[in-house]
C-alpha cells in the first residue's frame, strides 16, 4: 500500500494516553479501598454486597467495578459476582509475600498530586514533592516515622522480590559465599538470594532505622541465622565486606557525580573477582521503547535534587570508569536489566 492508500490517521490513542490517569486513578482507588484485601477475605461478592461493605455510594459502584474488569484488575463471574485474578490476588492483597500496593498507597497520597506539577518541573529542574512546598524531605518523615517505614519497605520487597528471583537464577552465586544488600529495606532481595542459594549468607545494609524492619523479617523468614543487619549510609560509610554487592533501585536516586561515588565504593569494597549487581528499570540503549525506564526518570525529576534514571550501556560504561574490569548486561522478566561489574 503506497502513502496515498494510507489509512487515516486517528486520534485514539493518543486520546487513551492524554486520559490515562482516568485508569490509574481507579487502580490507586481500588488499592486506598482495600477492595482487593477484601475480596481475598470473603471471596467473590456482587457489586451491592460488596459496595455496602466497603460503604460506596451505588451511583459509581458498577462503573467503577466494571471499568476494573475492563483493566484487567477485577474478574466478573457467570453470577454477576466481583472477585480477584489471580495477579490481583497475588500482588494486591495486604499481608502476601508479593503486595506491592505500599508503592501505590505512595503513589496515590503523594505522586499523583505531585505529577500535577510535570510542567514546572520541566521548566526549573527542580523536586516537586513536599520540599517544594517548604516541607520536611519526604524520606525524612517516612525514616522518622516506624509505621510508615514500615509500610514503605513492605512495599520495596514487593518490587523486588520477583527481579530477585530472577536474579538468582541469571546469576553464578555456586561459587560465592557472602552477598550485601546495599540499600537493603527490608531485605526481600536478600531473601529470595539466600532462599535459592542456601549455601549464601547475606549482609543488609541500610540506615539504623531499618536495622528492627530487617531483623523482624529475617526471622519470619527463617532466615536469622544467615542474614545480619550492618546499619550504615553508603555515602558516609565503607560498604560492608563480601563477594557480591547487589544495589536494586539505588543508582537512579541520585546525580551522576553521586552514582560514580557509589560504584567506586563498591569497587574498593569488593574482593579480586568480587561482583556488583546493579538493577533498576534500565532505560532501552535507543531510548525508544522502555517507556516505564523513561517516565521513572521524569519520576526522579519530581522526587530527587538530582536523580535519573539510565541506560544498560550507561551502566556498563560508569562501571568501567569505577575500575570494573569485565561488564555485562542482563534481561530481566519484566521491566527491569542487571548490570554486573566483576572487579
Amino acid at each position: 500500500m503506497d502513502a496515498a492508500e494510507d489509512p487515516a490517521p486517528s486520534p485514539d490513542a493518543i486520546l487513551q494516553l492524554g486520559l490515562g490517569f482516568w485508569g490509574s486513578k481507579v487502580l490507586l482507588s481500588a488499592v486506598e479501598l482495600g477492595l482487593h484485601t477484601h475480596l481475598a477475605e470473603t471471596g467473590p461478592l456482587p457489586a451491592l454486597v460488596l459496595g455496602t461493605q466497603l460503604g460506596l455510594h451505588p451511583r459509581g459502584l458498577y462503573d467503577f467495578l466494571d471499568a476494573l474488569v475492563a483493566l484487567g484488575m477485577l474478574r466478573r463471574d457467570a453470577a454477576g459476582r466481583y472477585g480477584n485474578t489471580p495477579a490481583t490476588n497475588a500482588f494486591l492483597v495486604r499481608g502476601r509475600p508479593g503486595y506491592v500496593g505500599g508503592l501505590l498507597e505512595m503513589a496515590n497520597l503523594r505522586l499523583y498530586p505531585f505529577w500535577d506539577r510535570l510542567t514546572t518541573a520541566l521548566r526549573t529542574g527542580r523536586p516537586q514533592n513536599e520540599a517544594a512546598d517548604g516541607r520536611p524531605d519526604p524520606f525524612s518523615a517516612i525514616y522518622a516515622d516506624p509505621a510508615a517505614l514500615q509500610a514503605f519497605l513492605a512495599g520495596m520487597t514487593g518490587v523486588s522480590r520477583p527481579v530477585a528471583r530472577a536474579i538468582a537464577d541469571a546469576f553464578p552465586f555456586a561459587d560465592r559465599r557472602c552477598v550485601a544488600d546495599i540499600g537493603c529495606a527490608q531485605g526481600g532481595c536478600l531473601a529470595e538470594l539466600l532462599r535459592a542459594h542456601p549455601h549464601l549468607t547475606g549482609i543488609g545494609f541500610d540506615l539504623p532505622a531499618v536495622r528492627p524492619v530487617f531483623e523482624a523479617f529475617a526471622a519470619g523468614q527463617g532466615l536469622a541465622g544467615r542474614a545480619r543487619f550492618v546499619a550504615g549510609n553508603f555515602f558516609a560509610d565503607p560498604l560492608p565486606a563480601a563477594d557480591v554487592l547487589v544495589m536494586g533501585h539505588v543508582l537512579h536516586d541520585w546525580d551522576l557525580d553521586q552514582k560514580l561515588a557509589l560504584l567506586r565504593k563498591a569497587h574498593a569494597a569488593l574482593p579480586p573477582g568480587g561482583a556488583l549487581l546493579v538493577y533498576d528499570a534500565m532505560i532501552d540503549d535507543a531510548r525508544r521503547e522502555h517507556a516505564f525506564g523513561l517516565l521513572m526518570s521524569l519520576n526522579m525529576l519530581i522526587e530527587t535534587p538530582g536523580g535519573f534514571d539510565y541506560t544498560g550501556a550507561d551502566c556498563r560504561r560508569w562501571m568501567a570508569e569505577a575500575g570494573f574490569a569485565e561488564t555485562r548486561l542482563l534481561p530481566l522478566p519484566g521491566s527491569h536489566s542487571l548490570a554486573i561489574g566483576i572487579r
